[in-house]
């Protein structure tokens, strides 16, 4: 039986730069139980920006809560249940929100990374549809952008595309031995060919150290999704 739902939204124009990064750097964020899921023998962590819309939070519109943007940094992993079901998921390092609301349901009650800093963004569809999220820091503001068709398309079987956001799954590490779960469901998304992009991000100062050499990376990959109706159910935990 499935858990009762908790959030249902829309999540639109999810722009995914994704890093190729050791694994070992993640060694301290594996939530228990869980391991990395590589993309043919890379481990990758992704910063993600893209637009919350007509969020509903336990069947309620929340006023000043319902369209806002979030910027996050998360990482792939798979949980194998006690029956043998693989399921694949996300890991969250932080995410960022310009409500504070906001973090504090997702933090208190889903024990998520949650923080919050002024966020902006901007969509606009031409000739081409260019897309941009930005976020402040230590009064630094990081932005990621891209230019891309305005028409999306479907996602080839075994792409990239597909093992970037065909993950159904969202896992937090509450401790050495316990985790947090919680299901994610939404239909197979869209994706806008990329043509161009900017990433402009201290992710030493936002994510740590560790992760300092990703601002000069180039990243292996840069997505542009659609996005869709989603919904969240009610999370449980892992021991």
């Amino acid at each position: 039986m499935k858990n009762p739902v908790f959030l249902r939204a829309q999540w639109r124009k999810l722009m995914m730069a994704n890093y190729a990064i050791d694994p070992a750097l993640l060694r301290d964020f594996v939530p228990a139980h869980t391991q990395l899921d590589l993309w043919k023998g890379q481990c990758l962590v992704s910063l993600v920006g893209f637009m919350f819309k007509d969020t509903h939070v336990r069947g309620f519109k929340i006023p000043g809560h319902v369209n806002f943007e979030e910027i996050n940094l998360r990482f792939y992993i798979t949980h194998e249940t006690g029956d043998g079901e693989i399921r694949r998921g996300t890991s969250f390092i932080k995410e960022i929100v310009k409500r504070p609301a906001i973090t504090w349901v997702a933090n208190t009650l889903y024990k998520e990374k949650y923080h919050t800093m002024p966020t902006r963004h901007r969509i606009q569809q031409q000739e081409k549809l260019d897309v941009q999220f930005e976020w402040q820091y230590r009064n630094r503001w990081n932005t990621m952008a891209c230019k891309a068709a305005p028409e999306p398309s479907q996602m080839p079987a075994g792409s990239e595309e597909e093992f970037i956001t065909e993950h159904y799954w969202g896992y937090t590490r509450l401790s050495e031995t316990e985790t947090s779960a919680y299901a994610v469901e939404h239909p197979r998304w869209e994706v806008y060919p990329v043509h161009d992009y900017t990433i402009d991000a201290d992710f030493g100062a936002l994510y740590g150290q560790q992760f300092a050499h990703l601002s000069k990376q180039k990243p292996v990959s840069v997505l542009l999704a659609e996005g869709s109706e989603i919904l969240v159910r009610k999370g449980f935990e892992i021991r």
